[in-house]
């Protein structure tokens, strides 16, 4: 997220003091007294059940009083036995029954000066019922498909060999035209063999088709802006408003009600995919919370989870209302062991965090540190930004600028979206790919992936100034996501007079640049079919007649898919685009000289880099209206892309010397010795 962030979390904003706001002695210095907090490290937070019985923990360090709530159901009944609980150690609270309680709900509720607050599931709550509201208990073993403890994701060497489609639920199923039967269900993504109503594979047999790794899904956690309990009434939201941080969200599950059944079939998604040579990223949304006094962090322990103004209210760098807290120890574990349990339990195998700049350096170096104990191949990205100002000193922040501190993290880069195809405050304007001149030192930033090069002036750049990458795997190259216009749409805005034929040009050229520079590429779902969202930019809680993907479009646009698939088994056969060392680009990259021809960029990528059988790629990219000429050595090289067209292994043979590179498009050669 970054733009109209208020309007994408569409959580309810109760209040913007705090629970204690009237202490004023705590209003002069809001954040003060958290230093002075215990904190509890233990990993039985919330719920054990086992041979002795049911235990309950709750971290709430300032609680006068605290109890558990059981219910039958998981909601419109009363609670059949309260639980007083017992103040135990470093901040927390326990009750114990010998009885294993599956099947039963729970809340909790605590005193806090000298009043009850509302009920809440609590933080750590791993599966709930309708909305939410309720946490339930179950045996999670019951919920593992078949062959699930041998279930992997796919294996890498490094993140940049990944090739990541990112998607919503809905999106991608939704339309009358998917052919599945699962429509916006997590279930969708086990269907195989759908086909369109002209014949296309859709669902999971068209991201093999396609040729991408890994697919990064929008939230899936259990979310709050969907009323689970009206779902014929077909509501639509991204999910960038978080209620339960580690249970999955009802509205994607086929029966919200039952709290295995979100598990079962979010985990039998996942098998599926992983079963087709497909990892799974989760969008993960620690930066805010839905609401602010009533959410569950506050419920449990008031104000100590977010950053707070001296005033005593929200900080609000994620523009949704507040901010959370990562530098402070109980919320640095909680993100830390989030992430771990969705890796443990679910088997994720990357996490993109959503404004990631909002959290302290630290806990993000710890996140993929500790990711990657669980499973060498776990990556993790996320937005190099916040949406606004917070307390969190700029130099202790995870921003793009400071990613060098962050190894084994990577960022977008908005260096090459921006400069590629226009930049996104303004639809109409033009890029690198649709004939605006002067963005090609900062395309050159995108192809080097951020890192030193000696041929890079970085002074030239549109939005970074220097280089910030340590390696290549630090960076996400991509010209279009969830966020803003589609590609589609940014073309038809930019380019309101050309054929849809010409835009095509102009998308083939942009995702060309995106698939063969250095970093991790990453594309919107649908826009190898030239999908669109009707012109809206910010589609967070449109209809699905605004976001479902059109799959007739794929017989439409038969060839751009085709170009698509093309470029991403270039990519994928050839380890020259998936350098992992700044030394190693700087090495083997070498650019042109096109004499500050505009909209023109040649390089070559030499000497059988990173090991590849091709001695040298010559890539030229032709933005302009116009053909230009260029002069390429003589000798035999084999033709990938020419014109808007590409083929991984060739579309014939070239001589070299003078060649003509059409416009809006790329000149792709290899040379083998």
């Amino acid at each position: 997220m970054k733009l109209n962030l208020m309007k994408l979390c569409t959580g309810t904003i109760v209040s913007a003091a705090l629970v204690y706001g009237a202490d004023k002695a705590l209003a002069a210095s809001p954040d003060a007294m958290y230093s002075t907090f215990e904190t509890y490290d233990g990993n039985d937070l919330e719920l054990v059940v086992d041979s002795k019985g049911t235990h309950f923990t709750l971290w709430s360090p300032e609680a006068q009083e605290a109890h558990v709530l059981l219910y039958p159901t998981d909601r419109n009944s009363a609670a059949t036995d309260t639980l007083a609980m017992k103040r135990s150690e470093r901040g927390t609270w326990r009750v114990s029954v010998p009885e294993q309680l599956y099947g039963k709900f729970y809340t909790f509720q605590i005193k806090y000066k000298g009043k009850w607050l509302d009920e809440t599931p609590g933080v750590w709550a791993k599966a709930v019922g309708t909305n939410g509201h309720r946490a339930a208990i179950i045996n999670f073993a019951d919920t593992n498909p078949e062959g699930w403890a041998n279930d992997r994701g796919p294996a890498l060497k490094s993140i940049n060999d990944a090739v990541i489609y990112e998607m919503h639920h809905r999106d991608f199923s939704m339309h009358p035209s998917s052919g599945i039967v699962n429509k916006g269900k997590f279930l969708a993504l086990t269907e195989e063999g759908t086909r369109s109503l002209l014949g296309d594979k859709t669902g999971i047999d068209h991201l093999k088709e396609l040729g991408i790794t890994h697919i990064h899904i929008l939230p899936s956690y259990d979310y709050n802006s969907v009323d689970e309990s009206q779902l014929p009434s077909n509501q639509y939201n991204w999910g960038y408003d978080p209620y339960n941080y580690n249970a999955p969200e009802g509205s994607y599950s086929t029966n919200p009600a039952e709290p295995e059944t979100r598990v079962r079939e979010m985990k039998e998604m996942v098998k599926a995919l992983h079963d087709n040579g497909i990892g799974v990223i989760m969008d993960v949304v620690y930066n805010h919370t839905a609401q602010n006094d009533d959410s569950n962090f506050s419920l449990t322990a008031p104000g100590y989870y977010y950053r707070h103004r001296d005033d005593g209210s929200y900080s609000d760098a994620s523009g949704c209302g507040n901010e959370t807290a990562s530098e402070r120890q109980q919320m640095r574990d909680f993100i830390i062991n989030s992430v771990k349990y969705w890796a443990d339990e679910y088997h994720i195998d990357g996490f993109r965090f959503d404004l990631m700049a909002i959290h302290d350096i630290e806990t993000m170096n710890e996140v993929a540190a500790e990711l990657k104990k669980i499973n060498p191949d776990i990556f993790v990205y996320g937005e190099g930004w916040t949406a606004g100002d917070s307390p969190l000193p700029v130099e202790k922040r995870a921003l793009k600028d400071n990613v060098s501190q962050m190894p084994q993290v990577a960022v977008f880069s908005d260096d090459l979206r921006d400069a590629v195809k226009g930049h996104y405050t303004n639809a109409a304007d033009r890029g690198f790919a649709t004939g605006k001149p002067g963005n090609e030192e900062t395309v050159k930033i995108g192809i080097v992936a951020a890192t030193d090069h000696p041929q890079v002036d970085y002074s030239k750049g549109n939005n970074s100034k220097k280089p910030y990458a340590l390696s290549p795997t630090q960076v996400i190259n991509y010209v279009s996501c969830h966020d803003d216009l589609t590609l589609t749409d940014k073309l038809i805005k930019s380019l309101p007079d050309e054929s849809t034929a010409d835009r095509q040009r102009a998308a083939k050229l942009a995702q060309t640049i995106v698939f063969t520079s250095q970093g991790t590429p990453f594309m919107f779902a649908g826009e190898e079919i030239f999908r669109d969202k009707k012109g809206v930019h910010n589609s967070y809680k449109s209809p699905d007649s605004i976001n479902a993907i059109d799959w007739s479009k794929k017989h439409e646009n038969a060839d751009l898919f085709s170009y698509y698939r093309e470029l991403i088994k270039l990519r994928k056969s050839h380890p020259a685009f998936r350098m992992t060392t700044a030394e190693d680009v700087a090495k083997h990259i070498v650019f042109d000289n096109t004499n500050n021809e505009p909209n023109l960029i040649s390089y070559s990528i030499k000497d059988n880099a990173n090991g590849d059988a091709w001695k040298e790629i010559k890539l030229i990219f032709n933005g302009s209206d116009d053909s230009k000429e260029v002069k390429v050595p003589k000798g035999n090289w084999i033709v990938v892309a020419q014109d808007g067209q590409l083929n991984a292994e060739g579309l014939g043979m070239s001589k070299g010397g003078k060649l003509t590179v059409a416009p809006r498009s790329a000149l792709i050669l290899a040379k083998e010795k």
